[in-house]
C-alpha cells in the first residue's frame, strides 16, 4: 500500500501538469491545426499521393519505410530530399519558423499513413501504425488526437502532438491526417 502511494504522489504531478494544457492543446487542435487540414495545398498534395501510392501493398510501404529509415542522418537521402524539396514541405517549414517557437514539427500523411511533407526531417516515413493516423484517419471527419506531453531529452521541451484529420471539402470524405508537434510551454 506503502509503494502504491508513493506511485500516485510521483505521477500526480504529471498528470496535473498535462492537464494544465489539454484545454489550450484542444483549442490548437480545432482552430490551428484544422486551419493548416484545409489548406488547399495540402488537401492537393495528399489527392495526388493517394493516386500515386493507391497500388502499394504493405510489404512495399514497410520497405519504402526502411529506406527512409535507413536515409536518416545521411548525405545521400533521396526519398527524404524529395519529400522536404516539394512545394508542401517548404511552405509548412515556413508554417513552423513563423510559429514563434510554439510548433516544432509539421507532417502531412496520406490514406495509407504515409508522409506526403513536412517541416523537417521524421524518424520514419510510415505512420500507418500509430495513433496520430489511426485515431484520425481511420475515425473520420473531424477526428483529432492529442498525444501524452512528453520532455524532449535533447531540447528540455515538453512537447506534444496534435493530429487531425484531413478531409476532402467537395467530397466530405477523409483522405490524410496531419501531425503539429506542439512545445506547450509556448502556448
Amino acid at each position: 500500500m506503502k509503494r502504491l502511494c508513493t506511485a500516485i504522489a510521483l505521477l500526480l504531478p504529471l498528470s496535473t501538469f498535462a492537464n494544465e494544457f489539454e484545454a489550450a492543446l484542444t483549442e490548437f487542435a480545432m482552430n490551428d491545426v484544422k486551419a493548416i487540414a484545409s489548406d488547399a495545398d495540402v488537401v492537393s498534395a495528399i489527392k495526388v499521393q493517394n493516386q500515386e501510392s493507391r497500388q502499394l501493398d504493405q510489404n512495399q510501404i514497410t520497405s519504402l519505410d526502411n529506406d527512409w529509415r535507413s536515409q536518416v542522418g545521411q548525405s545521400n537521402a533521396p526519398l527524404i530530399t524529395s519529400k522536404l524539396s516539394s512545394e508542401l514541405s517548404k511552405k509548412l517549414a515556413s508554417m513552423q519558423e513563423s510559429s514563434q517557437g510554439v510548433i516544432t514539427e509539421i507532417f502531412v500523411m496520406d490514406n495509407k499513413g504515409l508522409n506526403v511533407a513536412q517541416s523537417a526531417v521524421t524518424s520514419d516515413y510510415w505512420q500507418g501504425d500509430e495513433a496520430k493516423w489511426q485515431q484520425t484517419y481511420l475515425v473520420g471527419p473531424d477526428a483529432y488526437h492529442i498525444s501524452e506531453i512528453e520532455e524532449d531529452e535533447s531540447t528540455q521541451m515538453f512537447q506534444s502532438q496534435v493530429s487531425y484529420a484531413i478531409s476532402d471539402p467537395s467530397s466530405g470524405q477523409v483522405i490524410g491526417a496531419i501531425t503539429v508537434g506542439v512545445n506547450v510551454e509556448e502556448l
